[in-house]
């Protein structure tokens, strides 16, 4: 058992190989009360073209069958649904799909282990039919059509695909109504056998346990499945470019939505320092740029040209990376050329210090406050392991970034012909 440490938050995680592939990783919360557990694989959306260990021939399945595994996976063979099963126990019980992962989790206080019997038996024991798979996709096409009309939603895919030319990051990841109309039961174990092999999962549980103690009770729930071999996953090559500048919708909104994206290509070769190094880096110049306390935010606030505080996240994985700026205004057009006016006087004017010492510490305590959480930690621990990165050396790494490599990441990426706007509005 390796034991992974930080002396800043103290905290360890002890992470396990088991005979199977399958790691777990348990971060011990002693006299914590709340219990977290999530089993997530690498496995999203964007795998639709891979080459299965032990073939020679291409597998291309339609876009949206990660997430429809995922619907289909708590229904059981004898008619129950594990998350029926486990919402009885009394624990609050989910699963999700991103582009790169889908992930099982449930939290509580009391009934862990109970709950433990059923979460490991309904992941590891899926049963599809041509009927239940038939009945799912009506299911699934209503949660399409809802998204459809999610404002929220399609500003951020309207964007994706104007900065996007072949990258699967742009396909919707529940897939259409047109591509889900072709999966079936053969299509699903497939990708299941593939995908759900214990070698290309990780589990991570958090909370008050002895880790020798959790990972054989883990253990004892496994079922026999052996090492499947390395999973080639075949990605389209993607151009530099932008596809177009502006896309607009027209959807039922109180006030223009707005979503800026500034196009990044992603470095496999990076060790996980670098990418952590990368991403504190963006973070700062985005809090620098259109933070709370910067220029830009409090005059365009201010002139009542935005309404509130924008979000501002940086996107990435092994396949794709990106920047996103998402808030509400009267004229996004005049917000998107101020934006641009400000990244290039950043550039012009250089970092003033104290603005940075500020924002790394702001940063900081997000970080530490993190560890506090047992769903926080979790799910960034299981995030972050896919993406090839141990979630420690956030707190290493923040202490390292100064002027020169802010600038580096400022000239390098904020460049106008890799930004996009989407809108939409009345």
């Amino acid at each position: 058992m390796q034991i992974i440490e930080n002396s800043k938050v103290k905290e360890k995680i002890y992470k396990e190989k088991l005979d199977n592939g399958l790691v777990v990783m348990v971060i011990p919360k002693k006299d914590t009360v709340k219990k977290y557990i999530i089993w997530g694989t690498n496995y999203g959306s964007n795998d639709n073209k891979f080459i299965v260990p032990g073939e020679e021939k291409i597998t291309e399945v339609p876009n949206g069958v990660a997430h429809f595994l995922e619907h289909k996976l708590f229904e059981q063979e004898n008619g129950t649904n594990s998350l029926d099963t486990l919402t009885a126990l009394g624990v609050e019980a989910n699963a999700y799909t991103t582009n790169d992962h889908t992930a099982y989790l449930y939290s509580c206080t009391d009934n862990f282990y109970e709950a433990l019997d059923e979460f490991m038996d309904y992941v590891q024991h899926p049963y599809f039919t041509d009927e239940n798979v038939e009945k799912e996709k009506g299911i699934i096409g209503q949660e399409i059509m809802m998204y459809d009309d999610y404002p929220d939603w399609r500003v951020y895919i309207n964007l994706l695909n104007a900065m996007y030319y072949e990258n699967p990051i742009k396909i919707d990841i529940t897939g259409t109504i047109e591509t889900i109309s072709k999966i079936d039961k053969e299509i699903l174990y497939k990708c299941y056998n593939t995908f759900y092999n214990p070698s290309n999962m990780l589990l991570v549980v958090c909370g008050d346990f002895e880790p020798e103690k959790i990972i054989e009770e883990i253990k004892s729930r496994l079922i026999d499945k052996k090492e499947n071999g390395e999973i080639k996953r075949i990605y389209p090559e993607e151009k530099e470019e932008i596809v177009k500048k502006k896309v607009e919708q027209k959807l039922e909104v109180s006030e223009p939505l707005f979503m800026i994206g500034i196009k990044d290509m992603p470095d496999l070769t990076k060790k996980s320092e670098e990418k952590v190094k990368k991403h504190i880096s963006l973070q700062i110049l985005l809090n620098l740029i259109f933070g709370r306390s910067s220029k830009l935010y409090q005059r365009l606030y201010n002139e009542g040209t935005i309404f509130g505080l924008p979000s501002l996240d940086y996107e990435f994985g092994n396949t794709y990376s990106h920047i996103l700026i998402t808030g509400q205004s009267k004229n996004p057009e005049m917000v998107f050329e101020e934006l641009k006016k400000e990244i290039e006087k950043l550039k012009e004017e250089g970092i003033n210090s104290s603005d940075l010492e500020r924002i790394k510490k702001m940063l900081y305590g997000d970080y530490i406050r993190e560890f506090d959480d047992v769903t926080d930690i979790s799910r960034n621990v299981l995030s972050d392991y896919f993406k090839g990165i141990n979630s420690f050396d956030y707190l290493e790494e923040i202490q390292t970034i100064n002027e020169e490599i802010l600038m580096q990441f400022l000239n390098g990426i904020f460049k106008e012909e890799k930004m996009v706007i989407s809108i939409v509005r009345n």
